[in-house]
């Protein structure tokens, strides 16, 4: 990078971190540190439910999602609306009346401690490992486009934050956000500015799109069905999207402490329930102008020369292993291919005729050819021959102009930042009040509840560090890994608050044990699907654990004779 690029990165991100530290000045008990004295208009609330769900894996598998995959991911956020209007019908009014600081005390209220600390349990591991990907995810990706250590660049990603999430709790979490978001919506938009500014003169916005709707990257809507029946396997399309979006966005929006904690700030029911409707409202435009830019980059790389492979690490490895020869002859295929495209293109703009791209659609699958080849090779020498994470990246540093480089690369900085330090405000409270003060000291003064606050909060950045530092070989693209973990315990937690709210005849020890079949259940289905022995998108686990609490609880409800606690904590 350029001096200019090294010294926007900086500036900018001492700005936040400092930022962070003075907005944090918060009660030195757990509503001040948790909940922010639950004092947070609603604006603040989106800001911070955006913030925390929109991590830096979010910038920079999308747009590689994109080009690889087109639209269709956009599917995933099709349910999120339709959980936002049922989690503030029955989870927010609950939540409020409660004052609770975690949904997992809701649990012990309506069933017992075991299913309280046994889903708390859950929470912690998922997202004390989906954490440890978030700071790895960027980590990983700037150290190999940049050169930097691995291991100091984890260790610089995660510990900066640490500092004012350790200082001012949720407070800070939600002021740098604010700030975070606003800098990483400019960076975008600045991005997606220049892929257009670096088109062909002739070429806006509106024909690049119809470059890539025509090279079937504008996929918005797919149906799934595929030779006349339904394929599970596809991961994205609408019906797995409306269905296992939905279940999906419940558990993460309803039952995650990471976004509940979120909401649990506002001063009010009002407040939460408009921060979350607005979320669910703006949030599918925001992935969709995110997975626009891929598609624009992929336009981009019609009219220039794309790199075989986009992360060039793994291209070293194999010309120090001996390929130089293969992957020259590659590279000269693949430069005969760019001037057939070019043709092709020069053609379209003179004459404008549609149909004259879809001479592009044989020059793609030959270039797609030549990719394929060398991720074999790459997977042969031992490589990730994955590199959806590193096109938009590898854009930024080849094509971007001195100074936005260091913006973009900031904006991969906070985004990392504004996830991970909710999580790590939410993986301390739930730490704090559902095991801490609940099995080891339940005598804590507010001076005791504040010091161990930041003692886990700072345990949990270490730790989390420390996942950031071991999670190599994920394989798949990092947005799709993030996920999949979710879907592995989300769907369970969420049939534990489901039979919670709507099953009022349903006891304690038959949902518990219900769970913990439920788990074990979507546990052996992924290990089934991963080995090819069932088609089944990682989507539908959300739905077929939940469903599967929820069964399997009326049945073994129907064994214990277990009679429900008489007063529960219902809306109204």
């Amino acid at each position: 990078m350029d001096i200019a690029d090294w010294i926007i990165l900086v500036v900018t991100l001492a700005a936040v971190v400092t930022y962070g530290i003075y907005k944090g000045r918060a009660s030195k008990n757990l509503d001040g540190y948790f909940l922010s004295n639950r004092s947070m208009p609603w604006w603040l609330i989106l800001l911070s439910i955006m913030g925390t769900q929109a991590s830096a894996v979010t910038f920079l598998a999308l747009p590689g999602q994109a080009y690889t995959d087109g639209m269709r991911f956009i599917q995933y956020y099709f349910g999120l609306p339709l959980a936002a209007i049922v989690i503030c019908i029955t989870f927010v009014p609950v939540f409020s009346r409660m004052k609770i600081y975690t949904a997992y005390e809701f649990l012990e209220t309506r069933f017992d401690v075991r299913t309280r600390a046994f889903t708390a349990f859950l929470f912690l591991l998922q997202r004390g490992l989906s954490t440890g990907i978030s700071i790895f995810a960027p980590s990983i990706i700037l150290s190999t486009l940049l050169g930097w250590n691995i291991y100091l660049t984890n260790l610089i990603m995660g510990g900066i934050l640490i500092i004012y999430t350790v200082t001012g709790g949720a407070r800070a979490v939600a002021y740098t956000q604010k700030i975070q978001l606003i800098v990483i919506f400019a960076g975008m938009f600045l991005a997606g500015f220049y892929v257009v500014h670096n088109l062909p003169a002739e070429m806006g916005l509106a024909e690049a799109l119809e470059v890539g709707g025509k090279m079937g990257k504008m996929n918005v809507i797919t149906s799934g069905v595929i030779d006349g029946s339904f394929d599970w396997s596809d991961r994205y399309n609408l019906i797995s999207g409306i269905i296992g979006g939905f279940f999906l966005a419940l558990s993460y929006f309803g039952t995650d402490q990471s976004q509940v904690g979120r909401y649990l700030t506002a001063k009010s029911v009002k407040e939460s329930r408009l921060g979350l409707l607005m979320n669910g409202l703006v949030k599918v435009p925001v992935q969709f102008f995110i997975l626009l830019l891929g598609v624009l980059v992929f336009t981009f790389y019609q009219f220039n020369q794309a790199p075989v492979f986009f992360n060039q690490k793994e291209i070293t490895r194999l010309e120090a292993a001996g390929h130089t020869d293969d992957l020259l002859r590659f590279r000269q295929q693949s430069q005969e291919l760019q001037l057939a495209r070019e043709k092709v293109l020069s053609a379209y703009s003179s004459s404008r005729d549609e149909s004259v791209l879809e001479q592009l659609r044989p020059i793609q699958a030959s270039t797609d050819r030549i990719r394929d080849e060398v991720k074999k090779m790459i997977r042969a020498n031992g490589g990730d021959d994955n590199d959806t994470n590193y096109i938009f990246l590898r854009f930024v540093m080849d094509y971007l102009p001195v100074g936005l480089v260091g913006l973009l690369i900031a904006v991969i900085f906070l985004a990392s930042w504004s996830s991970v330090a909710a999580a790590l405000n939410s993986l301390a409270s739930s730490t704090v009040v559902d095991f801490h003060k609940r099995f080891i000291n339940k005598d804590c003064t507010h001076d005791d509840d504040y010091r161990i606050s930041r003692r886990y909060t700072l345990a949990w950045g270490v730790f989390c560090v420390i996942v950031a530092m071991f999670a190599y070989n994920i394989g798949n693209s990092l947005i799709e890994a993030v996920n999949i973990l979710g879907s592995l315990f989300y769907g369970t937690i969420l049939g534990i608050f489901l039979v919670a709210f709507y099953l009022k005849k349903v006891g304690a020890k038959a949902v518990f044990i219900a769970a913990v079949i439920a788990e074990i259940l979507v546990i052996v289905m992924f290990r089934m699907s991963e080995k090819g022995l069932i088609g089944l998108g990682f989507l539908w686990l959300n739905a077929i654990g939940s469903l599967a609490v929820i069964l399997l609880s009326l049945l073994i409800q129907q064994f214990t004779g277990e009679k429900a606690k008489a007063e529960l904590p219902m809306a109204e």
